[in-house]
């Protein structure tokens, strides 16, 4: 007599959501994971974030010294420029090392805080283990990009403030004299010379998103930074390329330089504004991609 086959048994119930969550690690928020304000101290202490912040406090006393031997600027022969006013005011010496560190300058510290961000853990060796910790790619890169971006913007602030301290100190405070002729009252020039740092800021964020997304793409950061800062510079070759006519409407380098309109008499925002939508959705378009590829790059190191 042949014997019944057993009954099958069910199959466990999968335990419910909560169960799930809970399973994962007592206590554990991913919101928690690696904090804004960590991130940032161990950001300033890095030695490269004293040494550019150094850099742009000394930069306005080297020009006062450079003024100083070479004695008052003179109208160069393509006409009046900021530069041939940079000694009449705290306010024009401020104009005027924004003038000069714009186009190159300042795009050296935002390409060295958003690229260096991420390349330098993976050249350490240390980003599996920030992901293993676990801190999600999404909330990684989130972090990572607000610290880079709140350096770039103390450092585009902090040039500016010490040239108008300095400046001011050297050449007295006073009207800001404009190239074109007239002047602007010492209480008017303040507030323009904050909406031209907003602006370069603005401008740089085209610097800042590419620098980061090819953060998430090497393991060298001097490589997602040289690569950021020669694409900034082809960018700005392509432009004096003036037989592209239009075309050049769409380089973010076409408009670097209209944060001067606002150091007019009467301050037009058109350019600005042109610029501002160039720069931004170069800028939204890059960190898109840094986060798409990020969250299935194989992290390796």
């Amino acid at each position: 007599m042949s014997a019944a086959p057993p009954a099958p048994v069910p199959a466990p119930a999968p335990p419910p959501a909560a169960e799930r969550t809970r399973a994962t690690a007592d206590g554990y928020r991913p919101g928690r994971t690696l904090r804004l304000r960590v991130e940032a101290r161990r950001q300033l202490r890095r030695r490269r974030t004293m040494i550019v912040f150094g850099l742009l406090a000394a930069l306005p006393f080297i020009l006062i010294a450079a003024f100083a031997i070479g004695g008052t600027p003179k109208e160069g022969r393509g006409g009046p420029t900021l530069i041939d006013t940079a000694t009449a005011s705290g306010g024009n010496f401020a104009a005027t090392c924004l003038f000069v560190s714009a186009g190159f300058v300042l795009v050296v510290p935002v390409a060295l805080f958003c690229g260096d961000t991420v390349a330098s853990e993976a050249g350490w060796s240390s980003l599996r283990y920030l992901l293993a910790a676990p801190v999600p790619r999404a909330r990684l890169l989130g972090v990572k990009l607000t610290v880079a971006l709140a350096f770039s913007a103390a450092a585009l602030v902090l040039l500016p403030a010490v040239a108008l301290v300095a400046g001011t100190v050297a050449y007295g405070w006073g009207d800001v004299e404009l190239p074109t002729g007239g002047t602007l009252a010492a209480g008017d020039a303040l507030p323009r010379v904050v909406v031209a740092v907003a602006y370069i800021f603005v401008s740089q964020l085209v610097t800042g998103a590419l620098a980061f997304w090819l953060s998430t793409k090497t393991d060298a950061p001097l490589g997602a930074v040289g690569g950021a800062v020669g694409l900034t510079i082809v960018g700005n070759v392509l432009d004096a390329v003036t037989a592209l006519g239009s075309w050049r409407d769409v380089l973010p380098a076409h408009w670097q330089f209209s944060w001067a309109d606002a150091l007019q008499p009467d301050m037009e925002w058109s350019s600005m504004l042109q610029g501002t939508s160039v720069s931004v959705s170069y800028a939204v378009v890059l960190t898109a991609l840094a986060f798409r590829g990020f969250r299935t790059k194989d992290i390796v190191s």
